[in-house]
């Protein structure tokens, strides 16, 4: 019995031990950002290292980064990026995919790797050319307050969507490496595709030339094959009238913005600022 007691006491002990834990926080924390470029998702895995009054970035051995030396880009086993499509990085091409991200960082100059081989880790020695998919210089920027914490960003992102930044921001410097992600040709292979399956897409297909500045002529037979059965979608008949006016066919296009404004009147949901957006057309064509 008393072997018994014994054990119990050294096994309430060793659980009591185990779900005494103290959880506290790693020195470098996780980080992550995503967003989408065009139709590109482009993510970026990381651990934030921070400056700790230490110099960070400069020359020779006082620094935690000396120039001309690979970096991890991170703490831990590195940062990793996350590339749903083919993208061009700086111009040049990089397939979808997940890579470490390795810099080389210079006074005017950054090296920026995309690199294969995610096993290495924080191990810089076992880096080898052969592994790298795509390699790219930038200048870096220099940032007037301090940002204490290592921080990534996707930014700069355009009115078109379709280019976009990865940015490193740590101590006073910024390094943004340009994306494109181009997704025109995406866009044109699905009107191809979807329109002989969903007539309904037609009027996607419309509306994506119309934006674009494509061929109108086509925009304005798609749109003509959508609108019978849609009678009562005043935004769509607009589109028409917006189209035969860049056709330069003016009465046609005032007669279908008056078209429009009828319908729009008689929808009891509202008009969604659709009569003031063709009488806007109509007194620009007069």
């Amino acid at each position: 019995m008393k072997f018994k007691h014994l054990l119990f006491i050294s096994l309430a002990m060793t659980f009591g031990s185990v779900q005494a834990q103290i959880t506290i926080p790693a020195p470098s924390s996780s980080g992550s950002v995503s967003s989408k470029i065009g139709l590109v998702d482009v993510t970026i895995d990381y651990s934030r290292p921070k400056m700790k009054g230490r110099k960070i970035f400069g020359e020779g051995s006082d620094y935690l980064v000396p120039f001309g030396k690979i970096w991890r880009t991170g703490a831990n086993a590195g940062t990793i990026v996350t590339i749903s499509g083919d993208v061009k990085v700086e111009g040049k091409n990089l397939p979808a995919g997940e890579y470490m991200l390795l810099t080389i960082p210079g006074a005017d100059q950054w090296t920026v790797i995309f690199y294969k081989d995610k096993s290495i880790g924080g191990n810089m020695n076992a880096h080898k050319d052969a592994d790298e998919q795509l390699r790219v210089t930038v200048k870096p920027g220099h940032l007037t307050e301090a940002v204490q914490t290592m921080t990534f960003n996707i930014s700069d992102i355009n009115v078109a969507n379709n280019q976009g930044f990865i940015e490193l921001a740590w101590e006073n410097t910024s390094v943004k490496v340009k994306i494109d992600a181009d997704y025109d040709a995406e866009v044109m292979k699905q009107i191809e595709a979807n329109t002989k399956v969903n007539p309904n897409n037609y009027v996607r297909a419309a509306t994506y030339y119309f934006n674009t500045d494509r061929d109108m002529g086509q925009a304005l037979k798609w749109i003509n094959m959508y609108l019978p059965g849609h009678e009562n979608e005043f935004w769509n008949i607009h589109l028409k009238a917006e189209i035969l006016a860049k056709l330069g066919k003016k009465e046609e296009a005032i007669a279908t913005a008056k078209k429009s404004i009828e319908v729009a009147k008689a929808n009891d949901g509202g008009d969604f600022g659709y009569i003031k957006r063709n009488e806007d057309l109509i007194n620009s064509l007069k």
